[in-house]
């Protein structure tokens, strides 16, 4: 399998334009447009986000959700012959709010966050739990299933967990409301020592501000994190994405992503390809963002209304070749801790 890497990732977002400060976003007339992932079959008129492949890419989770955005189902669709499969509510979703589904690099765990009932009592917060292929655990061949969601209880607070992400080594990046921290919501890391999760640990000032910080994609190698903040500088919308580098064990100052990725809307849950091909993210850009160009008569409306860029979430890609990081990586000075 082909990592992503940190080379990778800056090449593509220096077509982007993302420069800020001594690097500050500039928008990129030769930028490639992100792209619908599945239309009408994946992304439709309905409301979706939070896609996550197997590493073959050939089977995605991802959530079907109310148009409110408060009841989440995991659901999924395979690949077959270039298209996908019509999507079914996975086993393990369906009753509860389930979302953010996450599979790690070699298959075989799966992880996401729910608002189940942990221990027969019932929760009104969300909290992360995982699986792992069936089989995994005992040493035999995994069957293609997983096995019971088990609740990671050193990683859990009674507040919100978010957008559960693994690095290559194990470590755990999420986010999380939990009291003490330096906003409403602030990133973490749960770091995996002898098999076992560790008490989270707050990624710092750098990354963590008074403003929200939420669902941090990190790089298998940890060289990276992208998130998703509301109320930081550069923001276009209510949410935006952002990035920051480790160098020499610090992360670097967050920066936007830019026009091409970032809207007035909604853009958020960070992921990249697991062959490191493709960037997703989730969006509620809508067709009524910008002055319509024409009148549109009742069936064009009907039409809008009713698919995706309607103002519900989509889930879009964007081709990793386009984007680059390079010059974005090396005029960012080393600021703070990990």
């Amino acid at each position: 399998m082909a990592e992503f890497t940190i080379g990778d990732l800056t090449r593509a977002l220096i077509s982007l334009g993302v420069i800020q400060s001594l690097c500050f976003a500039q928008p990129n007339a030769a930028a490639p447009e992100p792209q619908l992932l599945g239309e009408n079959v994946i992304s439709t008129g309905d409301d979706e986000s939070h896609p996550a492949f197997t590493p073959d890419g050939k089977t995605l989770y991802f959530l079907k959700n109310d148009p409110s955005f408060n009841h989440w189902t995991i659901v999924v669709s395979h690949e077959q012959n270039g298209k996908w499969s019509t999507p079914e509510v996975v086993p393990f979703s369906g009753q509860f709010s389930d979302a953010d589904p996450f599979i790690t690099l070699d298959g075989e765990r799966l992880f996401f966050i729910s608002t189940r009932l942990v221990n027969g009592k019932a929760k009104e917060d969300t909290n992360i739990w995982m699986m792992s292929r069936e089989g995994a655990a005992a040493g035999t061949k995994p069957t293609g299933g997983w096995s019971a969601p088990e609740h990671l209880d050193v990683v859990n607070s009674d507040a919100n967990e978010w957008f559960p992400t693994v690095s290559k080594n194990g470590n755990l990046y999420f986010g999380s409301e939990r009291p003490g921290g330096k906003g409403r919501c602030d990133l973490y890391v749960s770091r995996l020592v002898d098999g076992k999760y560790q008490p989270p640990e707050n990624l710092g000032e750098l990354i963590n501000t008074a403003a929200n910080e939420v669902e941090p994609f990190i790089a298998p190698d940890e060289s990276y994190i992208i998130f998703a903040g509301t109320g930081l500088p550069e923001s276009r919308g209510a949410y935006d994405l952002y990035v920051s580098f480790r160098r020499e064990s610090a992360w670097t100052k967050p920066v936007n992503l830019g026009d091409t990725i970032n809207s007035a809307g909604w853009d958020f849950c960070p992921k990249v390809s697991p062959d490191g091909k493709w960037f997703f993210f989730t969006s509620n850009r809508s067709f009524a963002d910008k002055p319509l160009e024409k009148r549109l008569s009742y069936r064009e409306l009907l039409q809008k209304l009713h698919s995706p860029g309607n103002g519900l979430r989509d889930i879009y890609k964007i081709d990793i070749s386009a984007l680059n990081l390079d010059s974005l990586f090396h005029c960012q000075n080393k600021t703070g801790t990990m």
